[in-house]
């Protein structure tokens, strides 16, 4: 425990625009009704003044953290620094020290899964914390003026972290390359030892292998596990070319199910009794914020792989569901079966992205073998590369699937009719009897054919659909019948392997009751 002393003359004061009263205790504290006010304008903002006299001393700033709360984020700053004032940084929740990061960090989160490096995740208990100021080196008749603004989160949904901590690691919209099913150490990832044994394959490794992929983004997604977070925070500012989202394998005996954009817990135990039913599994991950996505479900289901199939005990709602793994890394036949599935759901009614992932377990394997990190890749037009950015692409459906995991390799589609203009993913009214122009644009795949898919049936094309150079735009002219269609667009190679799918652009859908 810091042996902790309280300088005098370095009150906080709030910034301009909030009220608080201070009451002095070795220390001075907020009241709750005037934080609660700054949380709802976006945090709490304390500023203060160190002194010369107080140099080598500790300071406690105390602010109050109510019940309920799954996240604390402080960050920091200082003035006279030009003058070799140094000011060290730490955090003391209601038991003790939980962060002493001295005078590298200005930033320090600590949440219930995972926290900054030198600091404790865990439980968030109410009371009274305080950031914990040490002061090495001031200078006698210097004053140093410091800034703390915390954020309190009482979410685990990316969409909820602080803006410091959801900053894209590249601004602006663009295709985004990403693998969005990977394990660690944490679960059942595995890598030789310096000895050859296989061993629990630290995380760094699937992180390494991603940024050698040249992966924008990657969510690893352990069974159950949420202890990967910890190690994540840990190693995004290193790696801050490839975006880490939080997510996690619910694994159950009825299916397995990707838990992406969330470090809340969500019970696994689907036996009936703790968790009733998938549909019950399903609003509680909903809740939450995150997407939710069925793994491999065309897989086969028993001893071998335990709960691998889809196979839910009661009929299940889909609205519930974001997405489905239309192409899975550790199949057979890269994935072709869950194209059916999803092939089958989407004539349900069911609008479900298609994403790929490459499930892979050996983050060590080399890149040329299927299956290896980012082999399938899949491709996400996004606002910018943050992860609320990339899964509201995912929501949308702005989404290809490049099966090889290639660099390169693009697939849109889009279509025109009547002023109007959809992408992947949208849906566009047309009325019996409108002509709808689609058009697939590829890059990087010559040597390739399109394929036109409407309602799960190949559907013949007027003009050659070859793709001759690495960058060209395929016609498919459509007359409206007025009904509900879907259509997608794959690219296969001259073997007839598929090298791209193309998520659907859906004509006269509308809400229904159809997809259950």
């Amino acid at each position: 425990m810091v042996n902790v002393s309280m300088a005098q003359n370095c009150r906080p004061r709030l910034s301009a625009g909030f009220a608080l009263a201070f009451c002095l205790l070795c220390g001075f504290a907020a009241t709750a009704g005037a934080q609660q006010a700054a949380e709802s304008l976006g945090g709490l903002t304390l500023e203060g003044t160190v002194r010369g006299s107080q140099n080598q001393s500790y300071i406690q700033v105390p602010f109050s953290v109510p019940a309920g709360t799954e996240r604390v984020t402080i960050t920091f700053d200082y003035t006279a620094r030009d003058q070799h004032t140094a000011l060290d940084l730490g955090l003391l929740d209601p038991a003790g020290l939980r962060c002493w990061s001295g005078g590298n960090k200005s930033t320090l989160t600590v949440g219930l899964s995972d926290a900054t490096p030198s600091c404790l995740p865990g439980a968030i208990p109410a009371g009274t914390w305080n950031v914990l100021i040490g002061v090495p080196n001031i200078r006698p008749n210097v004053e140093s003026h410091y800034t703390i603004h915390v954020d309190l989160s009482q979410s685990g949904a990316v969409a909820a972290l602080p803006a410091i901590l959801r900053e894209p690691l590249r601004p602006g919209p663009a295709w985004f390359r990403g693998d969005l099913h990977l394990h660690t150490a944490h679960s059942d990832g595995q890598c030789p030892s310096q000895t050859g044994k296989m061993v629990p394959c630290p995380v760094f490794f699937t992180v390494d292998a991603a940024a050698r992929r040249g992966l924008d983004f990657i969510a690893v997604t352990d069974h159950n596990a949420s202890s990967q977070y910890d190690g994540m925070r840990e190693l995004q500012p290193y790696f801050d070319k490839v975006l880490l989202i939080p997510g996690r394998e619910i694994t159950t005996f009825e299916g397995h199910i990707n838990f992406l954009g969330s470090t809340d817990f969500v019970d696994f135990r689907l036996d009936g009794k703790t968790v009733p039913d998938m549909n019950t599994l399903l609003r509680a991950a909903d809740s939450t914020g995150a997407i939710t996505s069925i793994n491999h479900p065309l897989s086969p289901s028993g001893e071998i792989c335990m709960g691998c199939g889809f196979t839910p005990a009661k009929p299940v709602d889909m609205h519930l569901l974001t997405a489905v793994e239309a192409v899975n890394g550790g199949s057979e036949n890269n994935g072709r079966s869950h194209l059916a599935f999803w092939d089958e759901q989407l004539n349900r009614g069911c609008r479900l992205t298609g994403i790929g992932g490459s499930d892979n377990h050996r983050p060590m394997m080399p890149l040329d073998q299927e299956g290896s990190v980012g082999w399938p890749t899949t491709g996400v037009y996004a606002a910018d590369l943050s992860a609320p950015a990339i899964l509201d692409g995912i929501r949308a459906g702005h989404v290809f699937i490049d099966v090889d995991g290639t660099r390169d390799r693009v697939l849109e589609l889009t279509a025109r009719t009547g002023g109007q203009m959809a992408d992947a993913g949208d849906v566009i009214a047309v009325p019996d009897g409108d002509a709808v122009e689609f058009e697939a644009h590829a890059m990087a795949a010559g040597g390739g054919k399109v394929v036109w898919i409407e309602d799960g049936h190949a559907v013949a094309p007027p003009t050659n659909a070859d793709l001759y150079a690495g960058d060209q735009t395929v016609p498919l002219p459509w007359t409206s019948d007025g009904q509900r269609h879907w259509f997608r667009v794959e690219v296969a190679g001259p073997d007839g392997k598929l090298w791209l799918i193309g998520n659907p652009i859906y004509i006269n859908w509308t809400v229904t009751n159809d997809c259950r």
